[in-house]
Parts: C-alpha cells; structure tokens; sequence
C-alpha cells in the first residue's frame, strides 16, 4: 500500500514541512548535480555507525565531526526514489503534526527523532562501517506521533494486487501499524532499527507532552472540527 494523502485537514500552512522539503530536495539536487566532489566526500556526511560508536577497526579522522553526521545524514539520499518515498510521507504526515505541535517545536522535535533513530541503529548495529543516509528515521518519529494523535485518520492508499488497482481509504493507526511491525523483518539495505526508533520516540513524546492537551490546543483557535479524529 502506497499512501497518497490524508483526510485530515490542517489549521496554517505547514511552513516548517514544506522547508525541510525544500531543504532535501535542494542538497540531493545538489549532490547530484554538482556533487559534492567525490563518492568519499559524501561518505563524510553520512553517520557510520561505528565511528560514533568508537569500534570502527580504523578509525580515521574526520573532516565532518561524528557527532554531527547524525544531523547532516538527514538532509542525504542514495537515490531519486528514496528521496521521493520519504518527502511523500514527510508530506502527509508531517503537516498535521506540525499542526498539532506548532512550527518550532516540530522542527525541534523533528531533529530530535532523528538523533533517537540514528542511536537505535547505532546500539543494534555499533560496528557497522556501513554509511546511513536518509531522513526516514526523524520522519519515522512523525508518523509515530501521528499514530498517537491521529489514529482514526482516514489515509488514502494506493493498492495493487496483480491486475487490481484501486484507492482506498484506511485508518491511520491499521497503516501506521502494519509499517512499524514491517520493520521489524530483514529488509536489505534498509535501517530498519533507525525506523523503528524514531517511531517510538514520536509516540513518547507525544504521550511525554500529553495528547489531549495536545489536541485541546489544536482545537481551540479555531474549533473543533468534524475530522478530527477522535480516541481508539
């Protein structure tokens, strides 16, 4: 199932949503277009995870400090398509959390579920001298958020099964959790563990600042309105 939007609509334009967008779009753009000098450049902006760990075999000093490929690694990608998937999910869900939360704290909250998805893959995978790339894990923590605050969201989904295809609608907490138990089988070249961090780190905090305060806030500036999805 592929999602192609929700129906769900936002209060204010998602600013913050469409900047990071934007911000992806321009450094792939940029590394494909102009590059960023050679393949090993690249690799210096990339998280290895056990350079942050400390048990890489050799360990070579950086041009790019570790501690700051956690962040520069979320503005990468290894190709069209996985830029792609992640801007459409980054889309979908990510302008309703920024809704929820306000533009400051998802930006801040955001990077955060990032640095929890890189540290998830980090401890499963501490000697890996494979580079990770990719904004999947801090948008993983927004779709765990969206679970939380908007389980009975209907997301539309494209299906294909052999010479079916058609478009359904389906609550997000069915899509969301069919996703995150996906991760949790082997999925070559895929951070699956980064995945499954940030999604439960989007949940936390969600439940960590408190969900109904949350959707009371959402609702007070301009009333509540019939689409908001309501409890389990």
């Amino acid at each position: 199932m592929i999602p192609l939007g929700d129906e769900n609509p936002t209060r204010s334009f998602p600013a913050v949503t469409v900047a990071l967008i934007i911000a992806n779009v321009l450094v792939f753009l940029y590394d494909k277009l102009i590059g960023f000098g050679a393949p090993e450049a690249l690799i210096e902006y990339a998280m290895i995870p056990c350079t942050i760990s400390g048990q890489c075999e050799y360990q070579v000093p950086p041009i790019t400090p570790h501690w700051l490929t956690i962040f520069t690694s979320m503005f990468l990608h290894a190709g069209i398509l996985h830029l792609g998937g992640n801007m459409l999910y980054l889309w979908i869900f990510g302008n309703n959390v920024e809704d929820a939360l306000g533009h400051f704290q998802f930006l801040f909250w955001y990077l955060v579920w990032g640095v929890a998805a890189a540290l998830a893959h980090v401890v499963i995978n501490a000697a890996s001298p494979i580079p990770t790339v990719g904004a999947s894990g801090a948008i993983a923590g927004a779709l765990g958020a969206y679970f939380v605050l908007f389980p009975a969201a209907r997301i539309r989904v494209l299906v294909i099964f052999f010479f079916i295809i058609d478009v359904i609608a389906v609550p997000a907490f069915i899509l969301l959790g069919l996703w995150f138990l996906m991760q949790f089988q082997f999925q070559p070249g895929v951070a699956t563990m980064a995945h499954a961090g940030g999604f439960v780190a989007g949940a936390a905090t969600v439940f960590a600042l408190g969900r109904n305060r949350i959707l009371r806030r959402l609702r007070r500036p301009y009333g509540y309105y019939r689409s908001l999805p309501q409890d389990f």
